[in-house]
This record gives structure tokens, sequence and C-alpha cells, in this order.
């Protein structure tokens, strides 16, 4: 999005950029949106080929934007889908996580801030380490944010992803050619096509891997999300944990990461907050040396940080 208006502004498609967003809020507030005045002017922006900043500028400012059809078009049409609860994300085509900007539609889970968590505590770990070329597992992948973000962190990483569904694996492709294009590191970043629970999956590597980091799906099938955007449109192979409980696909993660890392090596796994001691139970019991459970940025626990024994 480059396009300027600190340039003299024309006609105004509809009142001063305030009046127009404060309307669009108000739209989106009656829908049930949390953060109404924010994503009015995320699709303001994005339809008008701008940035936010620009839109905060010609606020303050009490501008106009230029006279655009498509523009306005466009806007309203994005608009009208944010309403009907459509996520952001995939109206605008793009989700940021971390230090990258992905690429995410329908058929890929929405990377959460609440990730970002978990791939610290792995980074802080793996750099304590000092390994000369640490070997990560990013088990289902999704749109790839947890490998990408640790191949681009750490150069010094090999990193392997494994996704099942052909829907996401789309968007993984996508941002992994489109990450990795722009540091020329494609040697560093394996991605297959696999199911994360199967003992075949990368079993040439059982036993030497130094982190097994991960967000599988875990929601319990007894607690289905009330939120729209989440209930309505995240992928429910991506969601749901494969029973009431939501723990038995995280059970097979944890079991296939105990054959894979060598001794010593780290698991760190998403999990709903409900699952939290039952995950590091699990864990003592399959042979892993330690196990907490680690809280995200909120203060909710959030994930499993397991040494193997």
């Amino acid at each position: 999005m480059n396009a300027d208006i600190s340039c003299a502004y024309s006609h105004a498609a509809s009142g001063t950029v305030r009046k127009w967003l404060r309307s669009a809020a108000e739209t989106l507030r009656a829908a049930g949106i949390e953060t109404p005045q924010v994503d009015a002017k995320l699709l303001l922006a994005w339809a008008y080929g701008l940035e936010p900043r620009d839109i905060d500028k010609a606020m303050l400012l009490g501008r106009e934007l230029p006279d655009d059809t498509h523009a306005v078009r466009l806007f309203d049409s994005m608009l009208a889908r944010r309403a009907a609860r459509e996520p952001l994300q995939y109206i605008t085509g793009h989700a940021p996580f971390r230090f990258l900007d992905l690429a995410v539609g329908p058929g890929v889970f929405i990377p959460r801030p609440e990730t970002e968590s978990v791939v610290q505590a792995a980074l802080d770990w793996l750099r304590r380490q000092e390994l000369v070329q640490p070997r990560v597992v990013d088990l289902c992948a999704g749109s790839g944010a947890i490998g990408l973000s640790i191949a681009t962190e750490l150069p010094n990483a090999q990193v392997w992803a494994v996704e099942c569904s052909p829907q996401a694996l789309v968007w993984t492709c996508r941002n992994r050619d489109a990450v990795l294009n722009a540091v020329d590191e494609f040697a560093r970043y394996h991605l297959m096509r696999g199911d994360a629970t199967d003992a075949t999956t990368l079993a040439d590597l059982d036993g030497t891997v130094d982190a097994v980091v991960t967000n599988p799906p875990y929601v319990p099938l007894s607690q289905i999300p009330e939120q729209p955007e989440v209930r309505d449109h995240d992928p429910e192979m991506a969601l749901y944990g494969g029973s009431d409980d939501g723990l038995t696909i995280p059970y097979a993660i944890l079991a296939r990461s105990a054959a894979m890392l060598r001794r010593g090596g780290l698991l760190v796994m998403e999990h709903d907050i409900s699952q939290g001691q039952l995950l590091v139970e699990s864990a003592l019991h399959r042979g892993f040396a330690t196990a907490h459970t680690g809280n995200d940025l909120t203060g909710r626990p959030r994930y499993l940080f397991a040494i193997r024994g």
C-alpha cells in the first residue's frame, strides 16, 4: 500500500474521513465486532491502498479522501463482509505474526498473538544452547507462522515443517516462497505434506531433533467457540483436538515428538488453558525429564515446555 494522501484532496466520497469511519464503526459495532474502530480504519486503508497511519493523518487534519469510485465500492464490500463476521485477515488476505506478514485465507488457520509466545520460548532456549545448526520441526504448520519465524530469526537453524491439509498447504507454500525468497534460504526450510501424528512422518529424523515447536488442533469438542470468526471460518481440522477434552491430537503429537527428539531436546506445544496439567503429566510419563506450563502474554497457561530425558 503506497498511495500518498499528503497531496491536496479532491471531493469527499462520503464526508470527512472521521465521519466516514464513525459511520463504518457503528455498523461493525452493531454486528458485534469487538474492535469496530480499528477494523474500520484497517479496511478503509486497504481499500484505498494506504497505510493506517495515512488514515490517522487525514483524520487529524480533517481531510477528505480522493474521489475513487472503485475504492469506495471495495470498502463497502469489505465492510459488509466484516459485518457478516468474516475474519478481518481473510478479507485483507494477510496476518501479521512476529516479524512476518503472512498470507492467509479460507482453508488455513489464522495465526494468533498467543502463538508468538510459543515461538519466543523456543527461540530463547535454542539460543541458550548455542547449537551450530539446530534441527527444528514445526508440526501442524498451517500458514507456516512457527517454522518460518524460526527459520528467519535463527539463521543457522534447519527447519522441517509438516502440514496435512491440502488447503492449508497452499498457504504454507505461498508464505514459504514469499518469506524465504527475500533471504534466499530455501535450503534451510523443508516442507512436506503428511500426518504429524504418524510414526512414519519424518521418521529419518527420529532421535536427532533439537526442538519440536507446534500449535496442534486442541479445542475441546465440548467447547465449540462462540465467536463466529472462529467457529464458522477457521478450518475444523486445525481447530478441534479430536475429543471432548481436546487432548486426543495433542497426546498423539506428544508421542510423536518424544520419538523425534534427541535426549535433552525440547518440545514446546501450544494448548488450551484447561489442558496444562494433564499434558505435563503425560510428558513426564512419556520419558520427558522435565515439563512445565508456560504462560502467554495475558498470563494464561498456554503451552507445554518439556525437555526429553
